[in-house]
Formats: structure tokens, sequence, C-alpha cells
């Protein structure tokens, strides 16, 4: 248990680090969103393009890995639409919980504990992970919540128009950026390389500070139904569906079930609030973000000690 929390209380410690940060006015709320936006434009997209230009092509185009968590994510995300719609939620306000149940956060807090217990390996899981939440469980979400809104109005146009928005996501040109000098066999200069060493060490501790800074301020209050579904589908129906399609893989690595747990195992992705914001859920999803952080302190520690239990973490 010392060797899970030696991995799990740093991570949580730094988030504390942030809060704390916040609330005592050390940091403003521009001073934390010129954090957030350096670990998002800068930070992250290093980290991807190292990770990705760093290892074999066979290893990054992991696709068993990737059709295995794309899947679990697509099943939580349609139990969370179908969960929302029986009670009596809007077709927004349902895809925006089911993104919450459904998209992790893989840079900001997967990726630091991940890579504490697998080691480097836990990067290229990063890269993939967020294909699937750039490319699939993002856009479903936001394509239903516009196309409701819209009172289904053409359902074409909405996808085209959030594609072409996430088409201009920093993570995505780095994933882009990544894969393109994984295919070619090139090698950035140097001294770039060097830079994107650099920032790429930056991306863990400053995602962490940032995510802590985040969480002042926010109230839950009133949301318990609503919270409580998108909590508990994110730190525990996720884990379980991506568990799911890993084994029915025809021949599963321990490491490949490792980081895919790890990854699902970890709360909403730190945009949540601000999708729910534009769909009048901001209050709840923010409250959920909270919520679904601090518990996943106990809910990645179970994880760590479960897959340890079961040999699976490199010694």
């Amino acid at each position: 248990m010392l060797e899970i929390l030696a991995i799990t209380l740093p991570i949580f410690l730094l988030i504390g680090t942030g809060f704390v940060a916040a609330r005592s006015g050390l940091i403003s709320r521009d001073n934390m969103q010129g954090v957030a936006t350096f670990v998002m434009y800068l930070a992250l997209p290093s980290l991807i393009i190292r990770a990705l230009s760093d290892y074999p092509l066979a290893e990054v185009l992991n696709v068993g890995y990737l059709v295995a968590y794309g899947l679990g994510s697509a099943l939580v995300f349609i139990i969370g639409i179908a969960l929302s719609r029986a009670r009596g939620q809007r077709l927004d306000a349902s895809a925006i919980e089911a993104l919450g149940m459904s998209a992790a956060n893989s840079g900001f807090i997967g990726y630091p504990v991940a890579l504490m217990a697998i080691g480097p390996p836990a990067a290229i899981f990063m890269a993939l992970n967020m294909v699937i939440e750039t490319l699939l469980i993002i856009p479903a979400a936001l394509i239903l919540a516009e196309a409701s809104r819209q009172n289904g109005g053409n359902l074409g146009q909405v996808a085209r128009q959030t594609f072409a928005r996430l088409s201009r996501n920093p993570v995505l040109i780095g994933l882009l950026i990544g894969l393109s000098l994984a295919l070619s066999g090139l090698r950035l200069p140097g001294p770039l390389q060097q830079v994107i060493e650099m920032l790429a060490d930056a991306a863990g501790p400053a995602a962490l500070f940032t995510i802590g800074a985040m969480l002042h301020g926010i109230r839950v209050q009133g949301m318990a139904a609503s919270m409580g579904q998108v909590v508990l589908g994110k730190l525990v129906l996720h884990p379980l569906a991506v568990l799911l399609f890993l084994l029915l893989l025809s021949d599963p690595s321990p490491l490949m079930i490792a980081g895919g747990l790890l990854f699902a195992s970890a709360p909403m992705i730190s945009l949540y609030p601000l999708f729910g914001q534009t769909y009048g859920q901001g209050e709840t999803s923010a409250a959920a973000l909270m919520v679904a952080t601090l518990l996943a302190f106990v809910t990645l520690s179970l994880m760590l000690w479960a897959l340890t239990l079961f040999g699976l973490l490199p010694a």
C-alpha cells in the first residue's frame, strides 16, 4: 500500500497545491487560465509529439488497444445517453452527461499517474486515448447537443462545423505532427527537439497544478442525480467497459490492460465544465468534476492495488 500511495499521493498533493494557491489568492483566475493555456497549447502537444516520434510505428499504432478503448468509451457514452434520457433529461443535457462519463482526463491526471506506474509507455497510451476522445467522444457529444439546441436541424452541417472547430485543437495538431514523424522516420533538429523535451517534461506538474486551481470555487448543491450518474459512470463504469473490450482482444498484454485501466479510471476531461456551461449544465458539470477528482484519489489507488495484486504492473 505504501508503494501505491507513493504514486498517487504526490499527484494529489500537486492538485492540492493548485487549490491552495487559488484559495489563498496567490494565483488569480487570469493567472490560472494562462497556465492552462500553456499546458493545452504547448506542453501537451509537445508531450504527444515526443511520445509518437520516440517509439517504433508498430508500438504507436496499436490498433487493438485503440479499438478496445474506443469501443469501451463508446459503450459508456451510449449508456450515459440512455440513462439521462430515462431520467427525463433533454438530449443536449444527456449528451453532456454522457461526455463526462466516457471522456477521461488523459493528459492532466491519467498521464501523470500512468507515468509513475508503468513508465514512458504511458505517453503512447495517452496519445491513443486522445485520438478516441478528440475524434469520437467529444464530437459525438457536441453534435448531439448542438442538434438538440437547433431542434433537429441539419445534422450534417452541425457535424461539419464541429469537426472544423476540432481541427484547430492543439492536441490534435500535436497528434498529426507526431504521427507524421513516426511514419516518415524523420527527426526534429537538435535545438527544436530539446525545446519539445523541455515542454513535455513540464506537462504533468503544470497540468496537475491547473486542475487544483480550477477546483477552487466550485459548489455542490442540489444536483445529486445528474452528478452521481456522471461520477459513478466515469470512475466505475468506464474502467469496467474498457476492461471488457481489452479482455476480448486475442492476446492483450499486461501493460496494455494496465494502461487502459489507469487512464479510464481518471476523472473526466478538465474542459468538461466549459462544455457544460455552453449547454446549460455548467454547475452540474463543474460539481461532477470536483467530486470525481477528489474520489479519484481513492479509486486510482484501488486500481493500482488491483493491478499490483494481479501482477499487471511492471516491476
